[in-house]
């Protein structure tokens, strides 16, 4: 048995920019093309955004984040600030492997993730496609 077969036709997930999942500390991965469009979209020039905004763990970048642990982009109105430009990890949230695998799981981030069986069904084959794509 597949193990996301429990999916089914799809899921249900709508975004209500809560900002409870950018509360949480960890990695934000970015690409080099993420830099810069987050770069643009804050009216910097790469270098300047990489210096502020950029930590290299390992072979990878990620964003900083605030020193209480929330993404440095997430604003006192608990709103991302970078939305129209956030990075791929940020755009396929909660879509991720580790989320969709089981029904216990995905149960478990809908506890914290108002928009987890709200909003606009995805498919299983748009899901899957996500999973399928580097992050």
């Amino acid at each position: 048995m597949d193990e996301r077969e429990w999916i089914g036709e799809g899921l249900r997930f709508g975004c209500t920019q809560c900002g409870h999942c950018c509360s949480i500390p960890g990695f934000v991965w970015v690409t080099e093309a993420e830099a810069a469009a987050l770069a643009t979209h804050l009216g910097l020039s790469l270098d300047a955004f990489g210096r502020r905004y950029l930590r290299r763990v390992g072979d990878r970048v990620s964003l900083v984040e605030r020193s209480d642990g929330p993404c440095i982009f997430l604003g006192e109105d608990r709103r991302c600030t970078v939305y129209a430009a956030r990075p791929r990890q940020c755009r396929t949230f909660p879509f991720w492997p580790g989320l969709v695998n089981s029904p216990e799981t995905w149960a478990a981030v809908k506890e914290t993730c108002p928009g987890i069986d709200s909003g606009p069904l995805h498919s299983r084959a748009e899901i899957e496609a996500t999973l399928r794509k580097p992050t």
